[in-house]
């Protein structure tokens, strides 16, 4: 127990870390416990451990994706039928991309490729709602138990999403481009391991650039919500006395826009303030997986009756594991 409770706290919570920047920040003349210091310690660790984190994580999984192309996802997809396909789809999905935007390619050409829509539409729901990364993040702040359980969750909508939107037989809703469109059938590269880590090393970067400005206004906000927001205000708000917080902090996801390396700063801090547990993991998969933009994108491949379908299927998951999580929240902090 002694040597998990080091990686947790030392490895992937980056205690050591902490106390570093704590030092320094005492050696520019600022107490870290007050507002100031705190503002600027909070500010400066998250930003290099969530960078540090980002850039470890992407290139393992950006490794193992080398071995999923979209066209060998495909295959994969289509050896399977009725719920174990919608299982292996959402469970691909961990392996896929970060954010929503990024998936929805993804999405178009499967669906061109003929794979049923419900399985689809799983891949989809999970890709950035519970990807790897999120699951070793969510260790690094909140520890393992909410981390497993939020991504088995997160999974348990992706199945449950796609497996209603196959009954209901919306094939139709589907534009014309995408059901009439062709996938290539392209065969797998042969790739040595050099091969392999260079292309995880070049998802690194590009994806280190895409994220890093959400990942700082992330960790802005986070850094005002920790010091410098009266607690009383978000216990209000956001706490047990509430009980349409998880409602409203799914909804104010909704407008926003970034993966979940932009909204774990927020939520740390929200949950530090007092917000209840259900509440920050609602509005992170709002965020990752209902955000303004990736909805404008996916409104170009399908047609309104199914996205309204998708976007209610999908928040009424995040409300209901949300107020899953409030009910066990003190079992499992």
């Amino acid at each position: 127990m002694q040597a998990w409770d080091f990686i947790q706290d030392e490895v992937l919570g980056m205690k050591w870390l902490s106390r570093l920047i704590g030092r320094a920040v005492e050696a520019c003349g600022l107490d870290p416990a007050g507002r100031v210091g705190g503002s600027v310690q909070f500010f400066f660790f998250d930003i290099i451990k969530i960078m540090v984190l980002l850039g470890v994580l992407i290139l393992v999984i950006s490794y193992i994706q080398s071995y999923f192309p979209p066209e060998r996802t495909r295959k994969i997809l289509g050896r399977f039928h009725g719920l174990g396909a919608n299982c292996v789809a959402a469970l691909l999905g961990t392996v896929t991309p970060f954010c929503s935007c990024s998936s929805i390619p993804l999405f178009i050409g499967f669906t061109s490729a003929g794979l049923p829509l419900g399985v689809t539409f799983s891949f989809l729901i999970s890709s950035p709602m519970v990807d790897l990364g999120s699951l070793v993040l969510l260790m690094s702040i909140f520890g393992w138990k909410i981390a497993v359980v939020y991504v088995v969750l997160g999974l348990v909508i992706a199945v449950a999403g796609g497996t209603l939107i196959e009954k209901l037989h919306l094939e139709e809703q589907v534009e014309e481009f995408i059901r009439h469109g062709r996938a290539l059938d392209v065969p797998q590269e042969k790739l040595g391991f050099r091969d392999r880590l260079g292309y995880a090393w070049g998802q690194v970067v590009s994806t280190a650039r895409k994220v890093f400005p959400y990942v700082l206004l992330g960790v802005g906000i986070g850094a005002i919500i920790h010091n410098w927001i009266p607690q009383a205000w978000i216990v209000k708000l956001l706490g047990s006395g509430n009980p349409l917080g998880v409602i409203l902090a799914t909804l104010a996801g909704i407008p926003m826009y970034a993966d979940i390396f932009g909204t774990v700063p927020i939520a740390e801090a929200l949950l530090g303030k007092g917000a209840q547990l259900g509440v920050v993991l609602s509005f992170m998969m709002g965020v990752t997986t209902l955000s303004l933009p990736s909805m404008i994108m996916l409104r170009k491949a399908v047609k309104p009756k199914l996205l309204g379908i998708f976007v209610a299927i999908c928040t009424a998951g995040i409300v209901v594991v949300g107020y899953i999580f409030n009910a066990i929240q003190f079992i499992i902090l």
